[in-house]
């Protein structure tokens, strides 16, 4: 095995090596084949995806003097000198260390020489969007105007940051993350020529740790080999990246959506016992959480899974609503370890809070038919007629929910606020939701269904305008006034009169009021 780094020696030289871009390498090689070669290329994707790697066939193909349909011949002087990176008319740039004024300068008055040796002299800047304003205005005129002998090719990780003047004078294409089907085929491709032992199911542990990054994912691949030699054991690779293994995380969901607080947490305390990251494995948790809720919601060709676990994804989802999926993704992936990597609390209060939601876990039965069952039929023979009608007197009706005073108005709802702040004790992940809105907020108006929340700071207000407290409080205040409320809060100041409903019902008042006005006599 050579000293060389993987991800530099098994580098695809053509098109046809290129992987999991295949609509890319399609159209470059139509453009080359057919001569129709545009001045400037623009490159965006994911780090790993093979963006600079396409650079370089590009500039292989376009100066080759053996391309036949659109691929290099990988055996002539140019081909070979490119491969080595010793070509002087392919220069490759790194826009994050050469950023500035002066470079792009440089660059501007070369252009102009004509190549050395080849047809075509490539300019490859990687990261282009870490260019400065200055920079990119530079090399913004020199795109307007290249000379026939110039091709730019231009890399970024986030195209977002980069100018809409460079984008529009380029051909955008979008590179993807690797599937893990594709990565493993080409990790198992590594392993057979460099001769290493390695099971399938861990170079799709391997490929799912590299999340989309062939590069990263052959740099784990050669970091393994070095540690344990050319053969590694699942158990090996587990232990090293920290990974959980997929019948644990399996095992946990299941009871996150069955709500089987025990089973959870002791599945919890026994990953925790055996050294695992908690941060890593909360990570796959949450990954595999939102791949249940693309399975409920009808997307699974948004997930990257075996058919096997499709099915069982299918199964564990079948009687679960999307409500509970959506929940628990959310809880679990605002969950903060802080410096803490091994402390299962994060984790415990998650699965609590999730199984303590209001939202139900099973969908309700869809029944059409009524069900009948001996009582039913026994009744059903003693009175054949339906049973008359019969009135109640609502003077005589004593139920818990007809004895609620329902708010009619914000006067109303304000009188009972003390007793809702003391309802809240004990909820959310801490236990202090109350704290949040004691003597940090005040009712301000009630507009049909929705609650306005005067808070005296932006904290407060941002807490709780977090969808899982937001969650919690509408929770509550149905519970307490006997009536859904959704919430709405805006920033009021602290010392303030609350107005009364009297004072307030003429609208632009109302409207005032909402964005911070005060009501004077």
């Amino acid at each position: 095995m050579g000293s060389e780094v993987f991800y530099r020696k098994w580098r695809p030289q053509s098109f046809a090596e290129l992987v999991g871009q295949e609509p890319i390498t399609q159209t470059l090689r139509h453009a080359i084949e057919s001569g129709k070669v545009a001045h400037a290329y623009l490159f965006c994707g994911p780090r790993g995806t093979g963006k600079t790697s396409t650079g370089r066939i590009l500039a292989k193909s376009v100066n080759c003097p053996n391309q036949v349909d659109g691929e290099p011949c990988n055996a002539c002087d140019v081909c070979h000198s490119i491969t080595e990176g010793r070509a002087l008319d392919v220069i490759e740039i790194d826009a994050a260390s050469n950023r500035g004024i002066d470079e792009i300068r440089s660059l501007r008055e070369k252009v102009n020489y004509a190549p050395s040796l080849t047809r075509y002299k490539v300019y490859i800047i990687d990261e282009v969007h870490m260019l400065t304003e200055a920079a990119c205005n530079a090399l913004l005129k020199t795109l307007e105007e290249p000379p026939a002998h110039i091709i730019f090719v231009l890399a970024t990780t986030e195209a977002h940051k980069v100018i809409p003047t460079i984008v529009s004078r380029c051909q955008r294409f979008n590179f993807h993350r690797l599937s893990q089907a594709t990565m493993v085929d080409k990790l198992e491709l590594i392993c057979k020529k460099e001769d290493i032992d390695i099971g399938l199911n861990s170079l799709r542990l391997i490929a799912r740790s590299a999340a989309g990054s062939l590069r990263d994912a052959e740099n784990i691949l050669q970091q393994l080999i070095a540690l344990h030699g050319n053969q590694v054991g699942f158990d090996q690779i587990e232990a090293e990246l920290g990974a959980s293994g997929d019948s644990r995380i399996r095992q946990l969901a299941k009871y996150i959506l069955s709500k089987d607080v025990t089973a959870g947490l002791q599945v919890m305390n026994t990953i925790s016992r055996s050294g695992v990251d908690l941060r890593q494995f909360n990570l796959e948790l949450v990954e595999y959480l939102r791949g249940l809720l693309l399975v409920k919601s009808q997307c699974e060709e948004a997930i990257d899974v075996t058919a096997e676990d499709l099915a069982e994804m299918r199964g564990l989802v079948a009687t679960i609503r999307v409500e509970c999926l959506l929940e628990a993704v959310k809880l679990f992936a605002s969950i903060d370890f802080r410096d803490d990597n091994y402390s299962t609390l994060p984790l415990e209060l998650a699965l609590v809070d999730c199984v303590l939601s209001s939202t139900g876990g099973q969908e309700e039965p869809n029944i059409t038919e009524p069900i009948e069952t001996e009582e039913t039929t026994e009744l059903s023979e003693k009175f054949p007629e339906p049973f008359p009608e019969v009135k109640i007197p609502a003077s005589k009706v004593n139920t818990e929910a007809s004895s609620m005073e329902v708010p009619k108005d914000i006067d109303n709802l304000r009188g009972r606020w003390r007793d809702f702040i003391v309802s809240l004790r004990g909820e959310g992940s801490s236990g202090n939701l109350d704290a949040f809105l004691r003597s940090a907020c005040e009712p301000v108006a009630l507009q049909g269904d929705t609650l306005v929340l005067g808070f005296y700071y932006s904290f407060h207000k941002e807490k709780i305008e977090d969808a899982k407290y937001r969650h919690l409080v509408e929770k509550k205040l149905k519970e307490v006034f006997g009536q859904p409320y959704n919430i709405r809060c805006i920033l009021v100041d602290h010392k303030r009169e609350v107005p009364s409903q009297a004072k307030t019902r003429n609208p632009l008042v109302k409207a005032a009021l909402e964005m911070g006005a005060k009501l004077a006599e």
